[in-house]
């Protein structure tokens, strides 16, 4: 069916123009250098108007366009640079033989590409033109679009998934975080409510990960095969040694990820994928079969490629539950392969012979990663004092990071690895270790009884 487009006023260009000035040039408001009690919240930008712009414009609820954006990129532009499956911006608009949500909206907003794939507002725009255009041919009337349960066949059909598990993972995912809620790194928000999708004939699509779709390779897995285009039949470990790891980043999400290994045209698969929010893993590739995931023919055929959910440029992708659950499939992959525990043999792209891509990048954190792969997992427990106030949780190891939330005086914290930072002194000395409660949330050991003097028995160090 032909996109449809809309009759609408002229777009104040001007307008256009200055909020996307305003948000290249917004910053995020950084607390002062206080290493303890309590901080102000992180403070919204103008993002949040591009949003109500778009969202009144083409009569698309505004949280479903916000965690649409928050699903696909955690609201990030990444300098306008395409994501693997071609995507751009922070609402991935898409141009590639199977998802052509750039080229609708071109032809819907008569904004230009270039204008739609590098400005932040232009881009939510034409994600929400893309959107309103299938919600009309799934005929969705003026009354049906106030109700956000409405929209899930246009939120499937935008991630551009030809196998129905897919599009339902990528639809789940976005009614998922409308249910939980969320805030971004710059302070977008969306508050968790009840939602009860329509999933209309989707309903009927298997789970990923329910019965019938798990790994023969590694029980935790669905699967969700790659175009044989994609990957290479084979017979390893007796045609060809496996002797490494490989570890990627997808620059690009999860659902959409497993989506273009799906896709003939892609040329490009890995063997397993996992989910930053939850550490889920799905499997693409058999261990057996040759994935075409390092660019080098050598390393392919000799070694197993995972990708990580996210992008190299934005640490909020990299949580401690995609850690975990990565390093229990690298473990139990040097067990079966007999591959040493160490980055000669766990490596990342970017140090394959000949790659041209970067990841997992600098946000990788490869001593975490080891420790866990070689069996140091334990997770701390402490309690908050701070004798008053709130506890400031920074986001990084020292009081020099950006504060992004507090805990509470009497607060009992999850403690997943411990780093060196700025010396800080509290109820319990002075010390420069930091505890991570989450993913870059840390706070002062000085402030948090944990039964020890500093480093907490097989909790790993970040």
């Amino acid at each position: 069916m032909a996109v449809r487009t809309f009759r609408r006023g002229r777009l104040l260009l001007g307008g256009l123009l200055t909020l996307t000035t305003a948000l290249a040039g917004s910053v995020v408001a950084v607390s002062p250098a206080a290493a303890d009690p309590a901080g102000a919240p992180v403070s919204s930008g103008p993002l949040n108007a591009a949003f109500d712009t778009a969202a009144a414009r083409y009569d698309v609820p505004r949280d479903l366009l916000l965690a649409l954006g928050y699903a696909e990129s955690r609201l990030d532009m990444h300098a306008g640079t395409a994501s693997a499956a071609g995507g751009y911006g922070l609402m991935h608009l898409a141009s590639n033989p199977q998802v052509r949500t750039l080229d609708e909206a071109v032809a819907l907003t008569r904004l230009s590409q270039a204008a739609l794939r590098t400005e932040p507002a232009a881009n939510v725009l034409g994600a929400a033109a893309v959107l309103r255009a299938y919600a009309d041919q799934a005929g969705l009337t003026a009354a049906t679009r106030d109700d956000v349960n409405a929209w899930y066949a246009p939120i499937a059909r935008y991630g551009g998934a030809s196998d129905p598990s897919i599009a339902r993972l990528h639809a789940d995912n976005v009614y998922d975080l409308l249910r939980a809620g969320f805030t971004s790194a710059r302070g977008e928000a969306v508050a968790g409510r009840p939602v009860a999708p329509r999933r209309g004939v989707l309903e009927r699509a298997a789970v990923l990960g329910g019965i019938g779709t798990l790994s023969t390779d590694y029980g935790p897995a669905a699967w969700a095969p790659a175009s044989t285009s994609n990957y290479t039949v084979a017979s390893r470990p007796g045609s060809h040694p496996v002797t490494r790891v490989v570890i990627h980043m997808t620059q690009g999400s999860y659902a959409g990820s497993i989506s273009w290994f799906q896709n003939p045209a892609a040329k490009v698969s890995a063997h397993y994928t996992f989910r930053s929010s939850d550490g889920a893993v799905t499997q693409s590739v058999r261990e057996k079969d040759i994935a075409h995931h390092a660019g080098n023919w050598t390393y392919n055929t000799q070694s197993i490629g995972i990708e990580h959910e996210g992008y190299v440029d934005n640490p909020a992708w990299f949580t401690d539950a995609m850690y975990r659950s990565s390093a229990a499939l690298t473990r139990t992959l040097t067990t079966k392969y007999g591959i040493p525990r160490d980055r000669a043999h766990i490596i990342g792209h970017v140090e394959v012979p000949g790659a041209t891509h970067t990841d997992p990048g600098p946000n990788w954190n490869w001593t975490y990663y080891l420790q866990l792969v070689n069996g140091i997992t334990g997770i701390g427990s402490g309690t908050v004092n701070t004798e008053s106030a709130n506890l400031n949780v920074r986001s990084g190891p020292g009081a020099g990071y950006p504060v992004v939330g507090s805990v509470a005086d009497g607060a009992t914290v999850a403690i997943y690895c411990q780093a060196v930072g700025t010396t800080v002194t509290g109820p319990y000395g002075t010390t420069a270790v930091w505890n991570r409660i989450g993913t870059n949330r840390y706070v002062s050991d000085a402030y948090v009884l944990t039964g020890y003097d500093g480093y907490i028995p097989n909790v790993p160090r970040c």
